[in-house]
């Protein structure tokens, strides 16, 4: 079997989230809020997003997000190649 390189799948975890949130961020700006809640709502199953949409975010509080996003999404993704090369039988 082969083994994950933890520190790229944590990297390849991390970017992705922030894509994600860019994403998001990118939705926010050109949907408006109507549309954003409307996006939110269909992708949540129906869930109502109405009063937890915000949209006047300080572009520093969002840049944080993204570096927050990216922080997890790495330590996520170093977990699951962590624990994936610990329950591999290595051959002798």
């Amino acid at each position: 079997m082969n083994r994950f390189n933890v520190k790229k799948l944590g990297f390849a975890f991390g970017l992705t989230g922030a894509l994600i949130y860019i994403g998001c961020m990118i939705v926010m700006a050109t949907a408006g809020q109507e549309g954003t809640i409307s996006f939110f709502n269909s992708l949540l199953h129906g869930l109502d997003t109405t009063n937890i949409i915000r949209m006047d975010v300080p572009l520093l509080e969002a840049f944080f997000g993204i570096v927050q996003t990216f922080i997890i999404g790495w330590l996520i993704g170093a977990c699951i190649g962590a624990f994936y090369n610990a329950q591999i039988k290595v051959k002798k």
